[in-house]
């Protein structure tokens, strides 16, 4: 069985999120096993909650991982940009806004 692979390598062009901008979580995210001291599947950030990016990591050399520090809950959390929205740009669309535009599915 294949699993479903993106094709777009996300380095090739510049990060979405800067360090110092103000987020917002646009899905749950749930621990996947790659979050020390919590159980895998539970909830580590809430659709709807705040935080910072700290942070800009790559994984695989494809993808940007921002690690955003949710304050309400005390902890940092690595994200990619398309569980990310910007509350500094007022302009900046979220990924499913972007996904929508050019015909794909999120």
């Amino acid at each position: 069985m294949w699993l479903a692979r993106e094709q777009e390598v996300e380095i090739h062009r510049p990060p979405r999120f800067r360090p110092g901008e103000r987020v917002r979580a646009i899905r749950h995210i749930k621990n996947d096993g790659t979050y020390p001291g919590r159980e895998i599947g539970e909830n580590l950030v809430r659709k709807g909650e705040e935080g910072y990016v700290r942070d800009i990591g790559t994984f695989l050399q494809q993808f940007f991982i921002y690690a955003v520090e949710w304050i309400d809950r005390g902890t940092v959390v690595g994200m990619r940009a398309r569980e990310l929205m910007s509350l500094d740009k007022a302009d900046a669309p979220c990924s499913a806004e972007e996904n929508t535009k050019q015909g794909t599915a999120g």
